[in-house]
């Protein structure tokens, strides 16, 4: 096994390998749920790096690429270097029928024609040989596979790709544990592996510690590529629950109370364990200026907020009035992207809070920033609505009990109830709603009246008071 290439020294190999790929990769990459750049045509790659895990003389070949995608600039903003991918390409000669999903496509010239290529995640084998490098605490090329060496990790695990929409890519290795591959990278201290290792550390049980990570730093440039937690058999993701309980005429009020209480438990842990800050009359100034920013151009794209305009804005100067009397409020470390999808309740009823990247489509910088722990209060809280309008009619009375619940569970927690913070709740949720109206006219039109209705909600200047 050895690294072919990195961007400061392309073999003659990896340029004719690339160059094979690269007709095959600008058709199948805009169609992956996790490529960021939907709508805009893929016109190159630069490889940032390119291992060779197994050599595709044998009936498997595996590659691992790390590739800077080109596509035309968004309009109105700065051309960019273009976003880089984490893929893991599998190299055989035909693909069975249980891998057509997988299929990139066949290989016409350079090193692997007659081949077909295809996304190696989908194939137990290819999955199991990370797993076998984190194990072993391999360094293969740049890739560096390292674990925590207190947890156990068993030979033979075997590996299933979870295949549920998502920004990223999950493997479950035998029902003991699960490997996030990031699929859009960026340099830098990433949170999902950050957060969980610092909860780890303060024995906070909500979250599971990371059992293991892949790391590269090509070009001196350190990224976080996957990270290995325990895997909690038999499981609900919160969102599904909630939609069963909803589909029954359940109420979710005991759920949404417990998971509130989890919530305030992991920021009561990371307060613990990353500093915090306090933001005073300038940090709140530029935090208002940035969601005013945010609402500015989501109301330029899409022209149904106009009318709401002035009273969603009103929920932002409602907040800086507070800081020029000289109100602050202390920020910290938050999950930055929480509503009922990134929660799992354990069989035994146990609450845990997963995925800790943040909004990807934020800078990292900005993901890493403290923040008041109530983002994450009002993105749940947003999760309820969302859960109440899978129903016909909405379940509106449903979703006002879950966040009230839900408040309730996290001040008996935290000792902090967000409702008695009603400015800085209301600004928070409006920012949230704006960026939901913003998402899903651009990806899911016919969701675009859940996020308009709370638009309408939060336009109204009594709402600071309402759970």
């Amino acid at each position: 096994m050895a690294e072919m290439a990195t961007s400061s020294g392309t073999t003659g190999t990896t340029s004719h390998l690339l160059s094979s790929l690269d007709p095959l990769l600008r058709e199948w990459l805009p169609r992956q749920r996790w490529f960021a750049g939907k709508g805009r045509p893929v016109t190159g790659f630069d490889p940032v790096a390119v291992t060779e895990l197994l050599p595709p003389g044998g009936r498997l070949g595996l590659y691992h690429l790390l590739l800077r995608v080109h596509q035309p600039a968004v309009p109105g903003a700065p051309p960019g270097p273009g976003d880089c991918y984490q893929l893991l390409i599998g190299v055989r000669e035909a693909l069975p029928p249980r891998l057509a999903p997988a299929l990139v496509g066949h290989v016409t010239e350079g090193p692997l024609a007659g081949h077909t290529v295809y996304d190696a995640l989908y194939d137990p084998r290819p999955a199991e040989v990370l797993l076998e490098a984190l194990r072993g605490q391999e360094r293969i090329g740049g890739l560096r596979f390292e674990r925590d060496e207190r947890q156990e990790i068993r030979p033979g695990l075997v590996a299933r790709l979870l295949t549920a929409e998502q920004s990223n890519s999950s493997v479950v290795y035998g029902d003991a544990f699960i490997l996030k591959l990031l699929r859009r990278v960026v340099p830098g201290v990433n949170p999902d592996l950050e957060i969980p290792l610092a909860l780890a550390r303060e024995g906070c049980p909500r979250v599971p510690a990371p059992a293991g990570w892949l790391r590269a730093e090509p070009d001196g440039e350190p990224y976080v590529l996957a990270v290995l937690q325990p895997y909690v058999s038999g499981a609900d993701d919160g969102w599904e629950l909630a939609l069963r309980e909803l589909a029954k005429g359940e109420d979710f009020v005991a759920e949404a109370h417990a998971l509130g209480r989890a919530t305030a438990e992991v920021h009561t842990a990371l307060a613990r364990s990353l500093p915090t800050v306090t933001l005073g009359r300038p940090q709140l100034q530029s935090l208002v200026d940035g969601m005013t920013e945010r609402l500015a151009a989501a109301v330029r794209a899409v022209p149904a907020l106009r009318p709401y305009e002035q009273g969603l804005q009103s929920a932002y100067t409602a907040l800086a009035s507070l800081a020029a009397e000289g109100r602050t409020w202390t920020a910290q470390r938050v999950h930055g992207d929480l509503h009922l999808g990134q929660c799992l309740r354990s069989p035994s009823g146990q609450w845990s809070l997963i995925d800790f990247e943040g909004e990807p489509a934020r800078p990292l910088a900005e993901r890493r920033m403290p923040q008041p722990p109530v983002r994450d209060v009002a993105g749940m809280l947003r999760s309820f609505d969302y859960a109440a309008h899978s129903v016909s009619p909405p379940a509106l009375e449903w979703a006002h009990a879950c966040r009230a619940a839900y408040c309730a569970g996290y001040a008996e927690a935290s000792g902090r109830d967000p409702r008695t913070d009603p400015v800085l709740l209301r600004a928070y949720e409006t920012d949230k709603a704006v960026y939901e109206v913003v998402y899903e006219a651009r990806h899911r039109p016919d969701w675009l009246a859940v996020p308009l209705g709370a638009v309408r909600r939060l336009a109204l200047p009594d709402q600071e008071a309402r759970p």
